[in-house]
């Protein structure tokens, strides 16, 4: 065997598919299924009811439309008196004829007078509100309650706001050049601290709050001016730290409801320390009028008793006012806190019958 001869090459062996049956041509094919076609819908018929119909619904809105144009033109004159708030001429009420406390005998001059140094003051604080809400429209339609004001939600236009402005300077004037020559100045200067707090003096903390007591001493000045009284210090204390009190509660209202973010000079307080000055400025108004009581208050020698009865309804007041503020998260409007509290109401009516006796008790005996 010759071993140097190679093998042959194995058989490669394939694999071939079987072939196909042939198809069996004698069964015939199972018929598909067709479905019938739907006769088509009838397209709508356009009748002269259904034309008639669609006119009158577009008619209906265009009215509505219309009609609600037409209510915004009938609430604009209500629109423009809510921008000048008379719920907060109260103040001018409460504040100016305080004047009438050092004054005696009342005759009717002096009711005239006080009546027109409210009447300045009303037109004062009337333009000053529309300035400021001219100025501050962006910021309160951020403020969950500012954001319905006249401006701020629209029904007013800046247009008609300013010319509102104008109509109140002028009436102011008329005011001023119909009085007693040079006792307006009082008012004149409320302006003008009021036209820097809407500059800019607003943002500033502390100093926002001081300008609004401010005015309200102004409204005092200016009522004993024209009735021709002697202005009390401790009156005038007692006024700026009650007033204060009342702006500072404000802010801080202010700052638990809506935050910071509306009101820059809230990034200047905290709850702490705003209340530690409400609690201090309600103590300063307190000692202020049991001051004002002792000293300079025109009362008879008798009316000891009913002075000393007094004092208690102030500081009662006080801390009705601390218990709404920090107990029950009030204080946002002073008015409607002060005004709309029963026992406030019932505490005002008190004092005010106690000093009425004492300040009537020199004619009764005469």
């Amino acid at each position: 065997m010759d071993i140097t001869r190679s093998s042959p090459a194995p058989v490669r062996v394939v694999a071939v598919p079987p072939e196909p049956e042939p198809a069996d041509l004698t069964v015939l094919p199972e018929p598909i299924a067709v479905e019938p076609l739907q006769p088509l819908e009838p397209l709508p018929t356009v009748t002269a009811s259904a034309i008639t119909a669609t006119t009158s619904a577009t008619t209906t809105t265009s009215a509505t439309a219309t009609d609600v144009r037409g209510r915004r033109r009938r609430n604009r004159p209500r629109d423009l008196l809510a921008l000048l708030r008379p719920g907060q001429w109260v103040k001018n009420l409460a504040v100016v004829p305080l004047a009438l406390l050092d004054t005696h005998p009342w005759g009717t001059t002096a009711f005239l007078r006080t009546g027109w140094a409210v009447l300045g003051f009303t037109l004062a604080s009337a333009l000053v509100y529309v300035v400021n809400d001219l100025a501050d429209r962006e910021r309160d339609r951020l403020h969950p309650a500012k954001r319905h004001r006249p401006i701020a939600s629209g029904r007013v236009s800046a247009a008609a706001a300013g010319a509102l402005t104008g109509v109140l300077a002028l009436s102011l004037i008329g005011w001023a050049v119909a009085g007693p020559a040079w006792q307006w100045w009082p008012t004149a200067l409320y302006l003008a601290l009021s036209l820097a707090y809407s500059q800019g003096l607003k943002h500033v903390p502390l100093v926002d709050a001081f300008i609004v007591a401010t005015g309200f001493v102004l409204r005092l000045v200016q009522g004993s001016l024209l009735v021709g009284a002697r202005l009390s210090e401790w009156l005038a204390l007692c006024v700026f730290s009650l007033c204060l009190m009342l702006a500072l509660g404000k802010r801080r209202h202010e700052m638990t409801a809506a935050g910071r973010a509306h009101r820059p000079a809230l990034r200047g307080y905290t709850l702490a320390f705003l209340d530690h000055l409400v609690v201090l400025v309600a103590v300063l108004t307190a000692v202020s009028y049991v001051l004002y009581l002792r000293d300079d208050a025109a009362l008879a020698a008798g009316a000891s008793l009913v002075t000393l009865l007094s004092a208690p309804c102030a500081v009662f007041g006080l801390a009705r006012y601390l218990q709404l503020l920090l107990v029950e998260e009030g204080g946002g409007n002073p008015v409607h806190v002060l005004f709309r509290d029963r026992a406030t109401l019932v505490n005002a009516a008190l004092w005010a019958v106690l000093v009425a006796l004492a300040l009537l008790l020199p004619q009764a005996s005469a």
